[in-house]
């Protein structure tokens, strides 16, 4: 399933706000063990456990929107709609804060 999140931010601010985002989201999640890793510019690897299953996905940075894919197995699919929807909450708020001019 993919997600996307507008934004108007020049690509490395973009890519910084949402940096941002996921530390925090692994901050305040850390009992499901978020890792990230970015494989090119524009493209980060993503990886969470729950209830004993991995769930991988992507983060693509885009010229207006930011893209968000998770590859969920069947039995963990609706937690599915409720991570993408903590991650995309996440972003927004990192987003507006770099408007802001508001990241380290």
């Amino acid at each position: 399933m993919k997600h996307s999140v507008k934004h108007d931010l020049d690509p490395v601010l973009a890519r910084r706000a949402t940096e941002k985002a996921f530390e925090s989201y692994a901050e305040r999640f850390a009992n499901y063990s978020p890792t990230a890793t970015w494989s090119s510019d524009r493209r980060c690897e993503v990886g969470f456990k729950v209830k004993g299953f991995s769930l991988k996905g992507a983060i693509e940075i885009e010229p207006h929107e930011i893209l968000m894919d998770l590859d969920v197995p069947f039995v963990l699919r609706v937690f599915k709609g409720q991570a993408l929807d903590i991650i995309e909450r996440e972003v927004r708020n990192w987003l507006e804060k770099a408007r802001r001019g508001e990241l380290d």
